[in-house]
């Protein structure tokens, strides 16, 4: 079995990222497998990457994430584009940023956001925007709602005003 240098990649370079900000800690690597339902594009494997934060301090486990997650966003933002740069189409992978359960936890809010524009769309017939999603978020949901028939979603407006549109599905 090869090691996946994917992962090793990801890792190391988050480390080295962090050792740059004063922080010395490990990563934990785990690959997520995309399920992949018949007929669909292969989505590329998603490594999650998650930072020991055993010695880190209270600030500094806040100042990575930032308020609603920001930095982590924008370091996982950082981890897809510089990682993925100059690889061939087999080499690329898609990364999640993990730190004290922050991507856990919020994916929970995430899907119960989703349920609820769900609901509602079915109910009042009416599309709903969900704002102040991060792409990776908007993406959550485009991938949770997938499985409702009779709904889709589309993203609308450009970063970084860029929402997420539910609305009934009109049959072909």
């Amino acid at each position: 079995m090869m090691t996946d240098s994917r992962m090793e990649r990801g890792q190391q370079w988050l480390k080295t990222l962090l050792q740059f900000t004063g922080i010395n800690t490990e990563i934990k690597g785990d690959l997520e497998v995309a399920k992949i339902a018949e007929g669909e594009s292969q989505e590329p494997d998603n490594y999650w990457l998650t930072i020991d934060h055993i010695n880190m301090t209270p600030e500094q486990i806040q100042v990575l994430i930032g308020p609603d997650g920001v930095v982590l966003d924008a370091i996982q933002y950082l981890a897809n584009s510089t990682l993925n740069l100059n690889q061939p189409h087999e080499g690329q992978a898609s990364y999640t940023v993990e730190l004290n359960g922050y991507r856990i936890k919020r994916q929970a809010e995430i899907q119960a956001i989703a349920e609820a524009a769900a609901q509602q769309v079915r109910v009042t017939a009416q599309e709903v925007e969900i704002k102040s999603l991060s792409s990776a978020e908007r993406r959550q949901i485009h991938t949770f709602l997938k499985e409702f028939r009779d709904l889709e979603t589309f993203s609308r407006g450009k970063e970084p005003h860029r929402n997420l549109v539910v609305r009934l599905a009109f049959p072909e």
